[in-house]
């Protein structure tokens, strides 16, 4: 087959892109990567980046490459977390997303549009504009994703500085899961875990009062978890 036919069939078949739920934390709450679309349809209305895959590429490859090219945000690593194929999601063909999130620092990225978006920026979860496409179901999924692995993977800290706070923890976690904690029950259940780790370090950010930091031992969770222990965040 020569390659003006290469991917020619007889039955017709959906095209393929990728969307990315990029969830950052500013230490007070909870936000998402979002961009302004500058060509229809939508055009104007804010969205997930994301974008068709090309005929050279894996479907993660083509989230993280429209991530970058949209926000300047590059990520090593994305997950799929669904996959959304409505009938009529896009009105400009027929067209089913594979859905990828990631979790980020804030503080380690600077956005900046580019490509087809014409502004890039984090919006407070709880302070979204109305979203293009089928991307308020698709974020609303993500949120699901996420509440459901913080109960017991450690993938909160991957929104956190290195150093922080059970403080900055509790409100990470009060921010995603819509809950509001007891400070002494967190502290004690939270540090009774085994896998933050003391720094003889005070936060000094002067936003509040001064407590002790913290940073996550990797390490000593890997091993709890190769012995099959379950841990219960």
């Amino acid at each position: 087959m020569d390659n003006e036919n290469k991917y020619c069939y007889k039955y017709p078949h959906a095209a393929l892109t990728a969307d990315c739920v990029v969830f950052g934390f500013d230490g007070e709450s909870l936000a998402v990567l979002l961009i302004e679309r500058g060509i229809e349809p939508f055009k104007g209305r804010w969205a997930l980046p994301g974008g068709f895959m090309r005929m050279d590429e894996t479907i993660t490859e083509c989230a993280r490459r429209e991530l970058l090219e949209e926000t300047g945000v590059d990520i090593e690593f994305v997950e799929q977390f669904n996959t959304f194929s409505s009938v009529d999601r896009d009105p400009r063909e027929r067209v089913v997303t594979v859905a990828h999130y990631a979790l980020v620092r804030k503080s380690d990225y600077k956005v900046m549009a580019g490509d087809d978006a014409v502004k890039a920026k984090w919006w407070n979860i709880k302070e979204l504009p109305t979203l293009a496409f089928d991307h308020d179901s698709i974020l609303r999924c993500a949120e699901r994703v996420l509440r459901e692995r913080i109960h017991f993977e450690p993938i909160g800290f991957n929104l956190l500085d290195e150093k922080f706070t059970i403080s900055e923890l509790q409100r990470l976690y009060e921010a995603i899961l819509g809950v509001q904690f007891d400070r002494r029950n967190f502290h004690k259940k939270i540090t009774g875990l085994g896998i933050l780790v003391p720094l003889d370090e005070k936060d000094t950010s002067g936003r509040g009062r001064s407590g002790q930091l913290y940073s996550f031992n990797e390490r000593e969770y890997n091993a709890l978890k190769n012995k099959g222990m379950k841990l219960e965040f």
